[in-house]
């Protein structure tokens, strides 16, 4: 069985019990080393295989978890934050499905969660936003021309945008020219989670400079939205005079 297992944003303590279970029973660990704390690998059974992932093909990774299942082995594909956001996961479980070799996803904690605990916020904080999008900005990969970040930004959407930390100017502009006032809030985190955990804070206007003075160039997260204030309407699910399912109004 191939076991793709979200290994968090960085903090070992932040694997899951079962991710953790897995990887000490792997024969074949296949991580990203560049991505991957290397303090989660202590986790690895000892003599288990090891391969950093950083250098390899996608047929490269098939090929090794082709031959580990043949032998009977259990292997653990590790996927920085959680395998559904920009882990590369549909490519490989469809190519493990062509060849016959069965897998399964184990959910992970991802950056933008912990990128939020880093800062104390909530991106859906009432009255504020109660939309989050998470998205990049077109690189050498592009992207759809309709989540282009200058139409996601005309939502007013509380965001947060991945593997874009190198663009950090970049980001604003298309942002300012979406819509987005430039006294909006904004914030880059970079190893959310990690020791060297760095963040910036500030606004639209003074967020790149900001960045580059913390010196993020990459491996962040930039959030923007009015949530960064951490002020909104107090919820009404826990208001005295707000009637659920579990609770009569009081007065």
């Amino acid at each position: 069985m191939i076991h793709i297992v979200g290994a968090g944003p960085g903090d070992p303590e932040l694997l899951t019990r079962k991710g953790a279970r897995l990887l000490a029973e792997a024969d074949l660990v296949l991580y990203a080393g560049s991505l991957i704390n290397p303090e989660i690998l202590r986790e690895a059974r000892p003599g288990s295989r090891r391969l950093d992932t950083a250098a390899m093909t996608l047929e490269e990774m098939v090929a090794a978890c082709r031959e580990a299942h043949g032998r009977g082995q259990e292997v653990v594909r590790l996927s920085s934050g959680d395998p559904c956001l920009y882990g590369a996961t549909a490519e490989l479980t469809t190519e493990l499905d062509r060849h016959g070799v069965p897998w399964e996803i184990v959910p992970g904690v991802s950056s933008f969660q912990a990128a939020a605990a880093a800062l104390g916020v909530e991106y859906t904080l009432p009255g504020v936003s109660q939309t989050l999008i998470l998205t990049r900005m077109a690189g050498r990969t592009p992207v759809p021309p309709a989540e282009d970040l200058e139409r996601l930004a005309a939502t007013g959407a509380s965001m947060a945008i991945f593997l874009s930390a190198d663009r950090v100017g970049g980001v604003v502009e298309r942002l300012l020219a979406g819509g987005y006032p430039p006294d909006t809030p904004a914030a880059v985190v970079s190893r959310a989670s990690w020791p060297e955990e760095r963040r910036a804070e500030g606004t639209l206007a003074d967020i790149a400079g900001k960045a580059a003075a913390e010196g993020i160039r990459r491996t962040a997260l930039i959030l923007v939205g009015a949530f960064l204030t951490r002020r909104g309407e107090r919820s009404r699910l826990y208001d005295p005079a707000f009637t659920h399912g579990c609770r009569e109004a009081r007065r």
